[in-house]
C-alpha cells in the first residue's frame, strides 16, 4: 500500500494530517508503511498533479475523500468529520480508509 501525504509548505495543516496518519496506520496495523511526503509549490504542478488542497492524503494513488470541487491550486483544504469541518481528517476515519483499501 502506497501512502503519500501532499502538501503545500505554508499549509498549517499537513504537520497534523501526517500525525494522524501515523497514528491510524499504526492502529490499522500497518505501522511499518512509510508516509512518501510530497511538498507542492507552484500552482503550475498543482495543476498538474491535480492537488485539490493542502493537505491531501493518497492511497494507491487514489484520493479516499474526493471532493466535489474541481479547483486545483495551493490553498488549504478542509474535511468532513464527525465533528464538523477540520484541517485534516479524523484517526477514525482514516483508519477506516486505510482498512477497506487494504
Amino acid at each position: 500500500m502506497d501512502i503519500e501525504l501532499l502538501y503545500f509548505v505554508g499549509c498549517p495543516n499537513w504537520h497534523l494530517a501526517r500525525e494522524r496518519l501515523r497514528q491510524a496506520l499504526k492502529a490499522a496495523g500497518h505501522a511499518d508503511l512509510e508516509i512518501h511526503l510530497r511538498a507542492v509549490r507552484t500552482d503550475r504542478e498543482a495543476q498538474a498533479l491535480r492537488f485539490p488542497g493542502s493537505p491531501t492524503i493518497r492511497i494507491g494513488g487514489h484520493d479516499p475523500f474526493p471532493s466535489p470541487a474541481q479547483a486545483y491550486g495551493l490553498t488549504c483544504r478542509v474535511y468532513a468529520t464527525p465533528d464538523g469541518l477540520a484541517g485534516a481528517p479524523t484517526v477514525e476515519q482514516l483508519v477506516q480508509v486505510l482498512t477497506s483499501s487494504a
